[in-house]
């Protein structure tokens, strides 16, 4: 890998997977002692490494290649019957950039969608010190944006800016608007953002075939996999 020349990887033990039923997952991370760059950052990515805090990661499980990257070509992305529905629904959301710090009601926020969301998962119970562990970094360019209902902030989205697109680190929404698919519809706006600033693909982490939690991110066509090292579209690949 030329793009991490002289960096060290490490792989975990093995431990229960977050996806798959009665399997055990193996995560290769980047030597979390090496100085890293948004430069070597956006590299790794082109690799399927993602983010979490300042650390870099993939999965590297045995006998195993279930977890594939995935990415939309933001260009040529049409949105579906249900996804325009979404769309319209949220005309009325604004959403606001700020800076990538912390803020209190984001935070809170973030509770309330892990608890009410999440409180089987490796998140929970959340606190501050694992929000800001997971979120944020001392060398990503991450940006924050909000979406406000009114006076209410209902969601807020953090990502990351690649080199040719934008990184769909985290979402969290308020659970209560759930018949406005908050989920769905800030992907979409990630898309038509990452559509304006000019650059070409949003990454939406991993995606696994058999993984209920990840079956949305097939409803985003076309979707793109990384496979052997190669970018290719995953109805291909069906």
């Amino acid at each position: 890998m030329t793009a991490s020349s002289g960096l060290k990887f490490f792989s975990t033990p093995p431990h229960n997977c977050s996806y798959l039923d009665n399997q055990q997952a193996i995560t290769l991370f980047a030597d979390p002692e090496a100085t890293m760059t948004n430069m070597l950052y956006n590299q790794l990515s082109s690799y399927g490494f993602r983010r979490s805090g300042n650390y870099i990661y993939k999965p590297q499980c045995e006998n195993c290649e279930a977890c594939l990257s995935v990415r939309i070509p933001v260009n040529a992305f049409t949105m579906n019957r249900q996804q325009q529905r979404v769309w319209k629904k949220n005309q009325d959301i604004k959403v606001k950039r700020v800076a990538a710090t912390y803020y209190q009601q984001h935070y809170d926020l973030y509770v309330r969608y892990i608890r009410q969301r999440h409180a089987d998962g490796d998140m929970y119970p959340p606190s501050v010190a694992q929000y800001l562990s997971f979120l944020f970094s001392d060398w990503s360019d991450t940006q924050l944006y909000e979406f406000w209902l009114g006076e209410k902030l209902v969601a807020v989205a953090v990502c990351d800016v690649l080199k040719n697109g934008l990184s769909a680190v985290y979402t969290f929404y308020d659970a209560q608007f759930e018949q406005r698919s908050l989920g769905t519809f800030a992907i979409l706006w990630e898309i038509f953002c990452t559509q304006k600033i000019g650059l070409d693909y949003l990454y939406l982490g991993y995606w696994v075939k058999n993984s209920p939690k990840m079956a949305y991110k097939r409803n985003f066509s076309p979707l793109e996999i990384l496979l052997e090292q190669q970018w290719r579209p995953l109805a291909d690949e069906q």
